[in-house]
């Protein structure tokens, strides 16, 4: 019994009475668009952004290639930050030969504490042009989780806030509505109290 009231309660939009109003209907249709926009169009929104994602870390991914350098200047054993001595990378000037056997030089990222001449390894796309490293596999999944999911927050909160306007102007048109009707019964309630 007790499980039967709730359930009447939960949908008593859209059951028939005789003091439902046309507004009430709407704004139960109005809900059920809301929530089947945010569940479907959510998790639709957030497969294609993750898919999109993860499909172009996969190029980039192929696209990229590591090959052999020559380092032409030293870099330095230490790189100092402004929270102290770290390890990192710096840009220095390389030389490599790329896959149609011409050579290049540029600056890219190599590890500190090398010094002119060491071999290092670099980055180039399929025109043999320097880029920088492509995200690994767990990265890439990792960036695509996280667009999945603002995608997927995105057009929640878009269809949210569009069912909220939606409501709103008929909680206006309602209360215009009850005005209105007050306006015709109020005074034959105040001549009956006064």
């Amino acid at each position: 019994m007790r499980r039967d009231t709730r359930t009447k309660q939960r949908l008593w939009r859209w059951r028939s009475n005789p003091l439902r109003r046309r507004d009430d209907a709407v704004e139960a249709w109005i809900v059920l668009a809301v929530w089947t926009g945010i569940a479907l169009g959510g998790t639709l929104a957030g497969l294609v952004a993750g898919h999109a994602v993860a499909e172009s870390f996969a190029q980039q991914r192929a696209g990229r290639h590591s090959v052999p350098a020559v380092l032409l200047e030293n870099t330095p054993a230490v790189f100092v930050t402004e929270a102290g001595p770290s390890r990192q990378q710096v840009r220095a000037k390389v030389r490599w030969t790329a896959a149609d056997g011409s050579t290049h030089t540029g600056r890219a990222k190599v590890d500190t504490g090398h010094k002119t001449g060491s071999k290092v390894r670099v980055w180039t796309d399929d025109q043999g042009q320097l880029t920088s490293e492509p995200a690994t596999a767990a990265q890439a999944t990792v960036f695509a989780g996280y667009a999945a999911t603002a995608a997927a927050l995105g057009v929640g909160g878009v269809t949210y806030a569009v069912g909220r306007v939606a409501r709103g102007r008929l909680d206006r048109r309602r209360i215009d509505q009850w005005g209105r009707e007050w306006d015709q019964v109020g005074p034959q309630w105040i001549r009956k109290t006064t």
